[in-house]
């Protein structure tokens, strides 16, 4: 068993994330993605995410996240819970609160309750909308999520949440990559949460990430109100392997990876290297001193209050997915300054509090939750 590190770091807190996305079938993956956020917890890790997809095994394998955070909640103690995300469009918002507040009852108030637009268009249809008004159902559906979570009377009429959400609805954060999005997420007080990669704009087809994401995160600090904490999660792609399994997991990532990256560049993907195959996606691949490298160079990073790492698009076995959690907690985070340990997650656990220090590893509480316009906090 593997034994939590002593807390380290003041920078971003670590996250773990999964899309569920082994190759097996349903019953294996949910098996492996709850033994990855046991090994998370052990090995020191504040929080754990979960991704939401319908329909289809190949994007991501998990549509009722509520389900597979409430078997975490049972095998874990201290880590915090997360989706990442909910698509709320395709969500009766009532019910997502309802689902929602019973994990945080069962789970000791743990729950971070990230929602989005949703990125699938195909996935509209089937729950009897259309794609084209994603953006007004997610605002609408946000409203009474929230109006829910706070007590209020559900829809105007006299009905209420059990059981009561607590400060859940201050725990909400949104999912974009746009800067309006940054400042619509902002303007609301909710966390920021970044993609691991996204579309270059085709006047800068080679920029970083972070010179995409920076602006979103300014905009989202220019909105934010003067009440509401600073909560930016950045998401990113890390498979971290010992020198010996250096060779298979870049063959591992080979496949994956182009397949990625055509949604990416388009057929010009078929004839890139490994190298670029990597770049391209913003994956952080190979042993403890790469990633931590190719991480360093990453000015998101520089701004983000967390920092979540998924093994996908890299097809990488459960058992390398549980040897990288082990080296990210405990050789690639004392080497970025990264936040573990149990003061980590009492920090993620606060991190929603009016006052709280933004400084990963804090812990402390210095003020109850202020709500804002549009009953977020």
């Amino acid at each position: 068993m593997t034994t939590a590190p002593a807390p380290t770091g003041a920078g971003p807190r670590l996250g773990f994330f999964t899309r569920v996305l082994e190759d097996a079938a349903a019953p294996d993956r949910y098996r492996f993605a709850l033994e990855q956020v046991q090994h998370a917890e052990r090995s020191g890790f504040a929080s754990a995410w979960v991704a939401q997809h319908h329909f289809g095994e190949h994007e991501g394998g998990l549509p009722s996240p509520f389900v597979l955070l409430a078997a975490a909640a049972e095998r874990t103690s201290r880590i915090g819970l997360g989706t990442g995300v909910v698509t709320l469009p395709l969500e009766d918002p009532v019910r997502a609160a309802e689902d929602a507040a019973v994990l945080d009852a069962l789970s000791g108030g743990r729950v971070q309750l990230g929602v989005a637009s949703g990125g699938t268009d195909t996935s509209f249809a089937p729950f009897g909308h259309r794609v084209d008004r994603r953006r007004e159902l997610f605002g609408e559906h946000l409203d009474v999520l929230l109006d829910t979570l706070c007590g209020r009377g559900v829809r105007g009429t006299g009905a209420h949440l059990y059981p009561a959400a607590g400060t859940l609805a201050a725990r909400v954060w949104q999912g974009t990559f746009s800067v309006a999005g940054g400042a619509r997420a902002g303007a609301r007080g909710h966390g920021l949460m970044l993609s691991r990669t996204q579309p270059r704009p085709a006047e800068a087809p080679s920029a970083a990430l972070h010179d995409l994401q920076l602006p979103v995160v300014e905009a989202y600090r220019a909105a934010l109100p003067a009440t509401a904490p600073h909560r930016v999660l950045a998401s990113r792609t890390a498979l971290v392997v010992d020198e010996e399994e250096r060779t298979r997991a870049l063959e591992l990532a080979r496949d994956g990876l182009r397949r990625f990256a055509r949604t990416c560049v388009g057929p010009a993907a078929d004839d890139l290297g490994i190298d670029e195959l990597v770049a391209v996606t913003d994956t952080h691949v190979g042993t403890v001193e790469e990633v931590a490298a190719s991480l360093a160079a990453d000015r998101t990073l520089d701004v983000a209050t967390d920092v979540t790492f998924q093994v996908h698009s890299i097809a990488a076995t459960h058992e390398l997915t549980l040897r990288s959690i082990e080296l990210l907690a405990t050789r690639v985070a004392p080497l970025l300054g990264l936040a573990t340990g149990a003061d980590a997650s009492t920090a993620l656990h606060q991190a929603h509090l009016t006052g709280q220090a933004h400084q990963a590893g804090t812990g402390q509480r210095t003020a109850d939750p202020v709500l804002v316009p549009g009953g977020s906090a």
